[in-house]
């Protein structure tokens, strides 16, 4: 892997790291509804990236890709810093929604309901190609994927539970994680 592949995948794991003690030291984080599915995120994200780095001498892919998986980690990266900026005090890193937060359909919440998740994803992408591997991209795209579907089935449930009707009336209008298609 590049060191351009290595510093990214230390700045998300900064944010991320950053994220919990923001959350911690705002009393916020609580896990009540999240009914595991951060820690089903942070082990599915752990072995796709161990298993991918041990992959990553099979399957080889073009040596171009892994300086374009590079740009998509950093894609992945800027879309999830800019859904949680957007939330603002409502991001949580677990299932937690504040009844008075209301609905966001603004900044990358206009085009789908979880931008924070489609960013992980690209960062799984990029990572993948910037191993150079197609069995890595294969690990980074599909180990994480049923930790990250559960987690959104779990998250709309408790959106729809607080929020009622202008969550729904988002949902009707606002593609879940990939724009134009789911």
């Amino acid at each position: 892997m590049s060191l351009s592949a290595d510093v990214t995948l230390a700045c998300w794991a900064s944010l991320e790291v950053s994220l919990r003690i923001w959350e911690r030291a705002r009393g916020k984080g609580k896990r009540g509804r999240d009914r595991g599915t951060r820690l089903r995120i942070a082990v599915s994200l752990g072995v796709a990236i161990a298993v991918a780095s041990v992959a990553s001498s099979r399957l080889p892919m073009p040596a171009a890709l892994r300086t374009v998986g590079v740009g998509v980690m950093w894609l992945g990266l800027a879309l999830r810093v800019w859904a949680i900026a957007t939330l603002g005090g409502a991001f949580r890193t677990t299932v937690e929604v504040d009844p008075r937060q209301g609905v966001t359909s603004g900044g990358p919440y206009r085009w789908v309901r979880h931008p924070s998740y489609a960013g992980l994803v690209l960062i799984l992408i990029g990572f993948g190609l910037a191993l150079g591997s197609y069995l890595s991209l294969a690990a980074c795209l599909l180990l994480p994927l049923p930790a990250l579907v559960r987690r959104i089935d779990v998250e709309e449930e408790e959106l729809t539970r607080v929020l009622g009707d202008p969550y729904r009336s988002y949902q009707a209008r606002t593609a879940r994680l990939i724009p134009g298609a789911w």
